[in-house]
């Protein structure tokens, strides 16, 4: 991911301005693998390794909660200038800064954790 630029904060900023392809290649190469894989896991019925058969179950639909989600993940990705794979990317790569968003990520998903019942969904 590092060798791809994909944690380049730079690459990010060019990805939200539309000056370039090279991360909604990458994004895009990842959904397409994704897809592709699911639908094989499902056609083939495909088992994990300990022989048990992979099940997909549908999620709610609701509109307000993957747009007010979608909304604060991408405001944290814009104050951090990175999502949650290249921020251990970066870690790995020497940059010692990105343990704060690291953390403040893992308080956010644990206080999630102690609100979300009583949270709308």
């Amino acid at each position: 991911m590092f060798k791809s630029e994909a944690a380049s904060w730079f690459r990010i900023y060019e990805m939200f301005k539309f000056e370039s392809f090279h991360m909604y290649g990458i994004i895009g190469s990842a959904l397409v693998i994704g897809i592709i894989v699911v639908w094989s896991i499902k056609r083939f019925k495909i088992k994990s390794f300990y022989g048990e058969r992979i099940l997909f179950y549908p999620k709610a639909k609701s509109f307000s909660r993957y747009i007010i989600g979608g909304i604060i993940f991408g405001l944290g990705w814009a104050l951090a200038g990175a999502c949650p794979g290249p921020m251990f990317t970066l870690a790995g790569a020497g940059y010692v800064s990105i343990l704060i968003v690291i953390a403040a990520s893992v308080l956010g998903t644990f206080l999630y954790g102690l609100l979300k019942d009583a949270l709308p969904h």
